[in-house]
């Protein structure tokens, strides 16, 4: 949380001023989240209260860090037992940097593109009163795949 205030008077001076508890800015909040999820800890149980890093090389966690005591699945690789289906044949975009990038999502196995012919609605225009017409167009895309 965050103090933000405000002053109230005459031509801006400030006579009173008022202050409340606000939110950050929630691309903030991401951002430090995502930062601490990069910087968070495996850890083990040490005495009933205690957890220390599972590699002894590691600081000590604090309370503001993020620790995790079971390591995430492998989602790249199907496994039943998880459910998890992998990420072979998944559809990605070519383009993206995120999550639905090729690069991510394929985990580095790369992928192929296949050319496929979609039909869609086009040259669409407005008839008064009240409809709207349109053709039907075949247009190529691609489209990648995770191998």
């Amino acid at each position: 949380m965050r103090i933000e205030c405000k002053c109230h008077g005459v031509s801006g001076s400030c006579e009173m001023k008022t202050c409340w508890k606000a939110m950050p800015i929630f691309s903030t909040v991401g951002t430090i989240l995502k930062d601490k999820f990069d910087g968070a800890t495996e850890v083990k149980p040490h005495d009933s209260s205690e957890l220390v890093p599972l590699n002894p090389q590691f600081k000590p966690h604090t309370d503001q860090d993020l620790v995790y005591m079971e390591a995430s699945p492998d989602f790249c690789e199907a496994d039943p037992k998880t459910g998890s289906r992998g990420t072979h044949g998944r559809f990605c975009n070519k383009t993206s940097k995120a999550i639905d990038g090729c690069e991510l999502m394929c985990c580095g196995r790369g992928f192929t593109t296949r050319q496929i012919k979609v039909m869609e609605r086009c040259k669409c225009k407005f008839h008064w009163c009240c409809s709207v017409k349109c053709k039907t167009c075949e247009r190529t895309i691609d489209e990648h795949i995770c191998i």
